[in-house]
């Protein structure tokens, strides 16, 4: 499936909820930075998942559904990860070039397990207490 149609989904909800997973959210952070300057798309990436949360029904409590610190942080990832070593001709494309980006770990060098998983962190994006992001360069 190409970028644009997969977007397409993801935006109207109709991307099956059996694949949205880690390397999905990726790909929509990816697709919006490539359109949108990075407040944008943030706001592109966190209001779509809240929609799309919401149109599947996925149950919020402290330790599923929406997190805005996790949401934030995969895309300053990305972000960054982009403006150092450039886009690729697709979302998989970049996604396999870079594969520290699938590690969910990789988090663990930014914040500590106290505050990423505070009631706080999952209400509102919070800045890590561990490491700064990585400044996208441009």
């Amino acid at each position: 499936m190409d970028d644009d149609a997969f977007l397409k989904q993801f935006e109207d909800c109709s991307w099956p909820y059996a694949q949205w997973h880690h390397r999905a959210h990726l790909k929509v952070a990816y697709l919006y930075l490539r359109k949108y300057p990075l407040a944008e798309a943030l706001q592109k990436v966190c209001s779509g998942i809240r929609a799309y949360n919401k149109s599947k029904c996925v149950p919020e409590g402290p330790t599923m559904g929406y997190h805005d610190t996790m949401t934030h942080a995969w895309v300053r990832l990305i972000d960054a990860t982009l403006h150092e070593h450039g886009p690729a001709e697709t979302a998989d494309a970049f996604l396999n070039r870079h594969p520290h980006l699938g590690k969910k770990e990789i988090l663990q060098l930014y914040y500590s397990k106290e505050l990423f998983t505070s009631p706080r962190a999952k209400a509102e994006f919070v800045e890590p207490d561990l490491a700064p992001f990585p400044k996208a360069t441009q």
